[in-house]
């Protein structure tokens, strides 16, 4: 089994030098050096030993991943993409927990991370009011919240990471304006996270723009049964049944995000409505399923692994440095145009 010394020889550097790049002390660090120190673990098959340093540090290995829920492809991809990034750089493995954005349920993972010694969480959130968040932070936790943008005008404790929501409606928007769509709408379930009204101020906007503000829609509805993402498909499925019934009906429809748009698809076929030759639609995440629904659909990429670097980097450096300052990272969407939106019929 290799040991730390072997990794420092292999890469001609010292212990603490590798040490740095396990505990993400490598910031300030020259490139080349960290490449060497990151290929020798590699080729050296290096795994620190987890429990020396617990009972050193007081400190579990794991890092927390809080996601709405796991039902959302969506929430998979970034989970396997911050696991891949802490286990092959940090040695570190993920704990998840489904809190279908719930204050109480986001609390309570909270303090059992803390009792089991972990220090460093990730949470998908997007709620208005993160006070809950905040106080967890003071507690000791580093967090990074995901899907969330800090609040204006307030000093933050918690890094914040997002796509920039507003621009990902925008865009969408603008692509079935450019098809030359005239009657819009968004889709979403009710209740307002800070993401959904960003993306919602982001459809009105691109409405607007083209002097369409009178016939651009924003549909808001709930679940059939209980909040969480499992319900989404199936809230727009049903949405677009509704729709379907008005003889002036939206020929160009977003999704709130790819679930919610892969209902609305299949709730327009249900309907007897063809996608796209009778309306288009148009998701936001660009999940792998978009690529295999029938048509393939149009939808707004978010960057997720480059997101999920940053985020693990951002919760290993505050770890092994309090005084770091927080941040916010906003990273720019891009679209994705498949077969689901086509010019409206004449």
């Amino acid at each position: 089994m290799s040991r730390i010394t072997d990794v420092a020889q292999r890469a001609g550097v010292s212990t603490s030098t590798v040490s740095n790049v396990l505990n993400g002390r490598s910031d300030r660090m020259a490139a080349e050096t960290l490449a060497r120190v990151e290929a020798a673990i590699r080729e050296l098959k290096y795994r620190p030993n987890t429990s020396a340093r617990q009972l050193k540090t007081g400190h579990t290995p794991l890092l927390g991943l809080l996601v709405p829920s796991m039902a959302n492809p969506m929430y998979g991809f970034i989970a396997r993409e911050v696991e891949t990034l802490a286990q092959e750089r940090y040695g570190f493995r993920i704990m998840i927990g489904n809190t279908y954005r719930d204050a109480e349920k986001e609390k309570h993972f909270f303090e059992d991370l803390m009792a089991h010694g972990v220090r460093g969480v990730i949470i998908i959130s997007s709620l208005v009011d993160e006070q809950h968040v905040e106080a967890a932070a003071e507690r000791g936790l580093v967090v990074v919240s995901y899907d969330r943008r800090a609040t204006p005008g307030m000093p933050s404790v918690i890094d914040h990471v997002t796509v920039d929501s507003f621009e990902s409606s925008r865009i969408a928007t603008a692509h079935l304006i450019e098809q030359g769509h005239r009657r819009l709408a968004f889709v979403t379930p009710s209740g307002r996270t800070m993401s959904r009204s960003e993306k919602i101020n982001g459809f009105l906007a691109a409405a607007k723009s083209a002097g369409l503000e009178g016939s651009a829609q924003v549909i808001e509805g709930l679940p059939v049964d209980e909040y969480g993402d499992s319900m989404m498909s199936e809230l727009g499925r049903m949405q677009a049944s509704l729709l379907a019934k008005s003889p002036d009906h939206p020929t160009g429809v977003i999704g709130v995000n790819d679930l919610l748009a892969f209902g609305l698809m299949a709730g327009f076929r249900d309907a007897g409505l063809s996608v796209p030759q009778d309306v288009s639609v148009v998701g936001i995440d660009n999940v792998f399923l978009s690529t295999l629904m029938y048509p393939a659909m149009t939808s707004v990429r978010v960057p997720v692994p480059e997101m999920a670097q940053v985020m693990v980097e951002r919760v290993m450096s505050r770890l092994a440095d309090a005084s770091l300052p927080t941040q916010e990272f906003v990273f720019p969407p891009t679209l994705v145009a498949r077969d689901s939106v086509a010019p409206p019929r004449a």
